[in-house]
């Protein structure tokens, strides 16, 4: 317990601030209208000059919402872009750096989770996040996904694209963030306690996060947090409640000790090709149309992952003699990772430095600061997506500019450091609940059914233990 408080410690415990809500304020349309009564001793006025009522500006009316085509079609594709980082994407990358005998298992955790995730979302899970409700949580009003109907419209601008498409592209959100977690407790977590704690863990951490951030009633949404596609909701969450599962379960048997080499790092090269095409729809997708931003969103994840990928083999090959294949994958995915939050606010310049800098904080965190601190994180879910994470978010605050996000959107290159000062906010508020939240519910989780597979079955491996099959 004292590693696990000392993390949460050293990732900068924030106090978090209480809702800020707007104002409501009745629209002009509803004000009844004024007009001055008649004087008695005011002289009749000549017929030819007669007194006409004063000119009422007529209001334009509200354009009726109409489904755009183009923007339907860019993010249908944009969301199997996103399943696709899942599976296949994360299931190959983090099935190639396990041991042979834990292959299955771990890309059955991704598999399980896509399904239990897109049931407990449409449950649930959408209408807690993205329905009106407190500053917290959203309401229940969309449970079952009432109300959505084939008319149903959402959109930016201007309701434009059905809003089935925008509940199962958050869906796609929804499945890859718990899928992460798994990579920080590999080869040692009950299959039953793993889906315990994604199914509570959904509804109890990553919906309330993701309704502060992104509903226009979330206390940090009405604070200005600039979080372009999740580098809170998203990777911070996931990173945090891998930390925290990896620090209770323990280390792995024999870790340290004995040799844990990825078993087929062929596959783990393909899960990283997939998840940087696949991550185009994550980026460009969270502009909900096919436009200007879009198309500089998907420019600067190109620039920010490529610079990442040199960046962290550049300093593998200085501080070890030689760059790996690894290492490289897993630097272009720290840099996907710390420009998703950046991805609609900054520009290609912006870009490059987030991507140069988070490779080599990346390759540090899942390094040196593992060695440092003694965690088994084994697949180094904190290390890329925790640390990437927080990266990106607090340099967001840096380098967003007015020219690509708007007015509301200026950092501290332009003169507004307070927007730094919102995002440690947002970064430690995301860290201390996540933390808190996912302890609570491993300890009672770890109370009713247990935690870790025994001893015998962690050797055996769990394809075998969990699953009763194997990799010949």
């Amino acid at each position: 317990m004292k590693k696990l408080f000392s993390m949460i410690a050293l990732l900068g415990v924030l106090g978090m601030g209480g809702p800020v809500m707007a104002e409501d304020a009745a629209p002009l349309a509803d004000q009844p209208a004024v007009t001055a009564p008649a004087s008695e001793a005011a002289p009749a006025a000549p017929a030819a000059e007669a007194v006409t009522p004063a000119a009422v500006p007529e209001v334009a009316p509200v354009p009726e919402a109409k489904l755009d085509s183009g923007n339907t079609a860019w993010m249908l594709t944009a969301t199997a872009l996103v399943l696709f980082m899942t599976i296949p994407g994360l299931a190959l990358f983090y099935g190639g750096m396990v041991r042979k005998k834990n292959v299955l298992s771990i890309m059955m955790q991704s598999f399980a989770i896509a399904a239990l995730m897109s049931v407990i979302w449409m449950v649930a899970g959408y209408s807690l996040a993205f329905t009106p409700g407190s500053g917290f949580i959203g309401g229940l009003d969309k449970m079952f996904l009432n109300g959505v109907g084939l008319d149903s419209l959402t959109g930016v601008a201007g309701a434009n694209i059905p809003e089935t498409v925008f509940v199962i592209f958050q869906m796609t959100f929804a499945i890859i963030t718990p899928a992460l977690i798994t990579g920080a407790f590999a080869d040692r977590m009950k299959f039953s306690a793993m889906m315990w704690f994604m199914g509570i863990w959904s509804l109890v951490v990553y919906a309330p996060v993701t309704h502060w951030v992104w509903e226009g009633t979330g206390w940090l949404f009405t604070k200005g947090i600039l979080d372009y596609a999740g580098g809170t909701v998203v990777h911070i969450n996931a990173g945090i409640a891998g930390l925290v599962i990896a620090i209770m379960l323990g280390k792995r048997i024999g870790y340290g000790k004995e040799p844990m080499a990825p078993h087929n790092l062929t596959l783990t090269l393909i899960g990283a090709a997939m998840l940087w095409v696949g991550w185009f729809g994550f980026n460009a997708g969270s502009a909900l149309a096919a436009d200007g931003r879009a198309g500089m969103a998907m420019a600067v994840t190109q620039i920010a992952a490529a610079a990442a990928a040199l960046s962290w083999m550049f300093a593998e090959w200085l501080g070890k003699g030689k760059p790996s294949v690894l290492g490289i994958a897993s630097g272009a995915v720290g840099g996907l990772v710390a420009i998703t939050p950046a991805a609609g606010f900054v520009n290609p310049m912006g870009a490059l430095i987030i991507g140069l800098v988070s490779g080599v904080v990346c390759f540090w965190g899942a390094t040196s600061l593992k060695r440092m601190m003694g965690y088994d994180d084994s697949l180094d879910a904190f290390g890329v997506h925790g640390i990437g994470g927080i990266v990106g978010a607090l340099l967001t605050g840096v380098f967003a500019v007015k020219a690509i996000g708007g007015d509301a959107a200026s950092g501290l290159i332009e003169g507004n450091g307070g927007q730094v000062v919102i995002q440690l906010l947002g970064v430690g508020a995301t860290v201390v609940y996540t933390a808190v939240a996912s302890y609570i519910i491993l300890k009672v989780i770890d109370m009713v059914i247990g935690l870790r597979v025994s001893e015998e079955e962690e050797r055996e491996g769990l394809d075998v233990s969990l699953h009763g099959e194997r990799v010949d």
